[in-house]
């Protein structure tokens, strides 16, 4: 590969409530067990709307862009083992595992908590600092890899490589909307063969469960919403049938779909008190409702105890996934058409449209999923 440049373009956020400011950074360099991508391309994911919006409190200035795809541009210490090499194009997930703690040991990298603790407290990778720098020398956070820049620094643990064959710009979902939801369906649900199944809200996360679902032969399979275009498009990812829940009574018709029982998991994928009413609202008598979505700030969801006791129902929570095993599996997944990562994302923006796509996530016209194209 070319010399890499000393600097960078990058969107940052300066301060809550406030466009994204295009500037200049120092190109970063990797630590031990860390690699450099070149960004071919970042998803535009709802929960950075929470930081955005100063909901969610993260340390600024920051760059935030946390579903990544690229070409590694160099290696940091320790991977010569690792199967990554220099020019080899990468998905990058957001949750970040360290490896080393109780949890990665046993497997349950969706609980690491230094990714917690270190990064999405304090924008820091696990030796406590920041890879992100302006000229000038000022630290910038990093909200996972920080991936709305040219380039960015992602731990090892969080890359899979890329099978031929599938678009890299359109590829980026994989780490975050892909691998969100295959933990939820995989793992939060356990969801069998022929269970039948209720998606709330049908975004970036809610398209790829649909797929998911279908794949691993969920019936019926009802896409609920509040927007008849994402409804359609619903429909062609797996939706055996869809509800408007802005017109249309989601409990009676769930119950008319399922021969008055309820679907036995239904997924919320927005994380609104709303959304989790209308999710527990459609489960059978002993069903599971998983939760997906994140709530901006602390965020709390009425449950009615009673009926949750009664009828033996369950809420599993799900956050991303087991990242060192999920991303490949999803890579492969996509890569043998299982689910079409093309279909989800709906627009690309240039990284100078960066503002132009969040707003659109935020007034709800995006359909599917956006990614910001480095190469526009």
């Amino acid at each position: 590969m070319a010399p890499l440049p000393t600097t960078m373009r990058a969107a940052v956020l300066r301060k809550p409530g406030e466009p994204l400011v295009i500037e200049t950074l120092n190109v970063p360099r990797p630590r031990h067990g860390e690699v450099l991508l070149k960004v071919t391309a970042c998803g535009l994911c709802h929960s950075d709307l929470h930081v955005l919006g100063g909901a969610i409190d993260f340390p600024v200035p920051a760059v935030l862009g946390h579903e990544v795809s690229g070409v590694i541009a160099e290696l940091g210490d320790g991977l010569s083992h690792s199967g990554l090499d220099v020019g080899q194009p990468v998905s990058g997930g957001f949750l970040m595992p360290c490896g080393e703690c109780e949890a990665c040991r046993r497997g349950r990298d969706d609980l690491c908590g230094p990714f917690f603790e270190m990064n999405r407290l304090h924008g820091t990778l696990y030796d406590g600092q920041t890879r992100l720098f302006t000229p000038d020398g000022e630290p910038v956070s990093m909200y996972s890899m920080g991936a709305l820049a040219q380039y960015c620094v992602v731990p090892a643990t969080a890359v899979a490589p890329l099978a031929s064959g599938l678009d890299p710009v359109n590829s980026a979902i994989l780490g975050c909307a892909a691998m969100t939801a295959y933990g939820a369906v995989r793992h939060g649900a356990d969801l069998r063969y022929g269970e039948s199944v209720a998606v709330v809200a049908t975004g970036g996360v809610g398209s790829n469960i649909l797929q998911f679902a279908s794949a691993m032969g969920a019936d019926p399979i009802i896409a609920i919403d509040v927007k008849e275009e994402k409804l359609a498009e619903a429909r062609g990812l797996g939706a055996t049938h869809t509800v408007n829940s802005t017109t249309e009574d989601v409990r009676q018709r769930v119950l008319e779909i399922t021969g008055g029982r309820g679907v036995e998991v239904s997924f919320e994928a927005l994380g609104i008190p709303a959304t989790w009413k209308t999710a527990l609202d459609a489960l059978a008598d002993g069903g599971r409702m998983v939760p997906v979505g994140l709530g901006a700030g602390v965020q709390t969801a009425g449950v009615e105890i009673n009926r949750t006791v009664r009828r033996g129902q369950s809420i599993l929570g799900s956050y991303g996934a087991r990242t060192r095993v999920d991303l490949p599996a999803v890579v492969s997944m996509a890569a043998r058409g299982v689910i079409d990562v093309d279909r989800v994302v709906h627009k690309t923006f240039s990284l100078d449209e960066v503002n132009e796509g969040y707003a659109m996530l935020h007034d709800g016209s995006m359909v599917g999923r956006g990614v910001i194209d480095m190469a526009l």
